[in-house]
């Protein structure tokens, strides 16, 4: 699935979450397309992202990384499911190191499948500015049930 719809205008148009959701006008509104065997994103922060003058803040950081990990691992657990769409996934655990301070200007992402058993997966994620790595992430996504909250979110 290179280049057309990202993953979230395309299996989850309607989608509210605050990083991701294309469905949400204050939302960052991530759209994570599939490179080989990875999934990058390019996204442009606004001032209003700033921790201080110039500087993105942390926790956009850690919005972006955790929700364009988690459909790194939706996608990975759909095609190893062989189905048509991705489960809904969540965030078991991330961890993200802030490496510099990263620069308030275009952030490229990028996501990869670690390891993967059953309805889980561990992806490791990058996040670059200006052809330098500033953050890293390694996370724990889970698909999740019937009735759990976020089952039918998307």
């Amino acid at each position: 699935m290179s280049g057309g719809a990202s993953l979230q205008d395309r299996y989850a148009p309607n989608n509210r979450c605050f990083g991701c959701g294309p469905a949400n006008d204050k939302g960052l509104r991530l759209k994570s397309r599939v490179d080989g065997d990875a999934v990058v994103c390019d996204f442009t922060p606004e001032p209003h992202h700033e921790a201080f003058p110039g500087v993105l803040n942390g926790g956009i950081i850690g919005a972006l990384l955790d929700c364009h990990s988690n459909w790194t691992a939706a996608y990975h657990l759909m095609q190893a499911r062989g189905a048509d769409a991705p489960p809904c996934t969540v965030t078991a655990d991330f961890h993200v190191t802030l490496k510099k301070p990263t620069p308030l200007g275009p952030v490229h992402l990028r996501a990869q499948v670690a390891e993967a058993q059953g309805d889980r997966a561990v992806v490791e994620a990058t996040l670059e500015a200006g052809g330098r790595v500033t953050a890293t992430c390694r996370g724990t996504f889970v698909a999740v049930k019937e009735g759990h909250p976020a089952f039918h979110r998307w």
